[in-house]
């Protein structure tokens, strides 16, 4: 199932790179933008994606909880607005609004960056180091509902990386809904 990019030549070298993703803040994300967080985890979503749309209060619980261990999460939506009306930047703005994101939630217009990552579903995990190489991809958790859950694996992944451990399973199948590139 996709790409195992724990492999993959870019993301493992330190080669994460993006500009220019505009974020329902108003605001312009890089990967600079992220600097001084030694933990990064790019969270590829989709607003019409049920699965990915029942892990947003896991994932703001995730956020405040882990902040001060150096913890950022990204939420990026690469959708196609024409082709999945659910995701227009408005409707973002909205989804962010509405559920409370305490993270940048940001349009990758054209979806370079999920197409760098090799994203292919929605919710789909990128958890990178300090230095940006990439420790951990996959699903966030072993279900689709939050409250269902047995193995919630981007915590476990985490956690790995907060303690400066190894990365016990760095790559998991995710599951969701497709892109709609």
């Amino acid at each position: 199932m996709g790409t195992n990019l724990i492999d993959a030549a870019p993301p493992q070298t330190g080669a994460l790179q993006f500009e220019g993703l505009l974020g329902v803040d108003g605001n312009r994300y890089s990967v600079d933008s992220f600097e001084r967080m030694p933990i990064l985890a790019v969270i590829v979503t989709g607003n019409a994606c049920p699965t990915a749309k029942a892990w947003d209060a896991e994932l703001i619980k995730l956020q405040r909880d882990y902040s001060d261990h150096g913890v950022q999460l990204l939420v990026v939506n690469p959708n196609n607005q024409y082709l999945s009306p659910p995701d227009t930047f408005d409707r973002m703005v909205q989804r962010a609004a509405d559920a409370g994101f305490n993270f940048p939630y940001v349009k990758d217009e054209g979806a370079v960056l999920a197409k760098r990552l090799g994203a292919f579903v929605t919710p789909q995990v990128f958890l990178f180091d300090a230095e940006r190489r990439l420790r951990y991809t996959g699903r966030i958790a072993d279900s689709r509902r939050p409250a269902a859950v047995v193995r919630y694996d981007l915590k476990m992944a985490i956690d790995d990386l907060v303690a400066g451990r190894t990365v016990e399973v760095p790559s998991t199948d995710p599951f969701g809904c497709a892109l709609v590139l």
